[in-house]
């Protein structure tokens, strides 16, 4: 049986609803707070409780859990004035799981150990439909103790692995984005090549299924891709600010990636074309700029 923790919960966007939704329905006592509030309501069917100030779910929690979209944003509630690593009591557990700078979330570790607080680093890759069904791959940085202390709660969201200390959650989760990416753009260019070519793009994804060259990406963007279907689940923008992180942490490594480095100029190139709120997948839409 599953021990119940008072969990507070910041950031209910695309993927961090259905995820404090997911502990709620555990059995944990999740306080959530997000910036909008009336985007954070329908959790109350869940048994999760709304506040009205972030430091309303943060104090008393033995856990806290931030889901929100870049490092500055993290940085600000967690270490700006009045941040929330203010109000956590000494023992909690902090577990950041947006996507930041592995700097970034090193320095944030720092500082959580001087309140007495406990952190991980600890983003998803799987999307919404991962937050929902509770599937997500999490990837974990901190201290390994730390982290397993709380593995029962992250096992409610998907499936937690430990990758190292602290900043090692965010260099797999970059690493995982830079295949994601890449991979999005050579499905994008198959797909162009067999419309180009005369052949049924969507039977294409039917007779590839089983081989070699099938993934997740392949069945489900790809799908997107031929549907013409952008909604976002995996905003654009949202991919360019990991392919970024990942470039400007690959020159400090003085790391050549000339595959990486190519996707990220079409994402950059499809944000700039104001495309940034569809969903990753439309990278295809760029390439087909490029072939007009």
């Amino acid at each position: 049986m599953t021990m119940s923790r008072t969990i507070g919960f910041i950031g209910t966007g695309i993927m961090g609803a259905p995820m404090a939704a997911r502990l709620a329905k555990a059995g944990h006592r999740v306080r959530v707070w997000n910036r909008t509030k009336n985007k954070a309501e329908s959790l109350e069917s869940t048994g999760a409780s709304i506040v009205e100030m972030p430091i309303d779910a943060v104090s008393g929690s033995d856990v806290v859990i931030v889901m929100l979209s870049s490092g500055p944003v993290c940085d600000d509630i967690l270490l700006g004035t009045n941040g929330l690593l203010q109000s956590m009591r000494p023992g909690a557990t902090l577990i950041v799981m947006s996507s930041i700078p592995v700097d970034t979330a090193r320095r944030q570790a720092a500082e959580a150990a001087t309140h007495q607080v406990h952190y991980l680093d600890a983003p998803v890759s799987g999307g919404e439909q991962g937050a929902i069904d509770g599937s997500l791959a999490i990837m974990a940085g901190g201290d390994a103790a730390a982290f397993q202390a709380v593995e029962h709660i992250l096992l409610s969201l998907g499936r937690p692995v430990h990758v190292g200390p602290a900043g090692s959650g965010e260099l797999v989760k970059l690493a995982n984005q830079m295949i994601v990416a890449n991979t999005i753009a050579t499905v994008a260019e198959a797909i162009l090549l067999a419309e180009r070519g005369g052949a049924d793009p969507a039977q294409m994804l039917v007779a590839l299924e089983g081989g070699f060259a099938d993934s997740t990406i392949l069945k489900i963007h790809g799908k997107r891709m031929v549907q013409e279907n952008f909604a976002p689940g995996g905003p654009s923008k949202w991919q360019l600010k990991d392919t970024q992180t990942a470039m400007a942490l690959a020159e400090e490594l003085r790391l050549k990636l000339p595959v990486s480095s190519l996707v990220n100029g079409l994402y950059e190139e499809l944000v700039a074309q104001g495309d940034g709120e569809l969903d990753h997948s439309a990278l295809i839409r760029q390439l087909r700029r490029h072939n007009e």
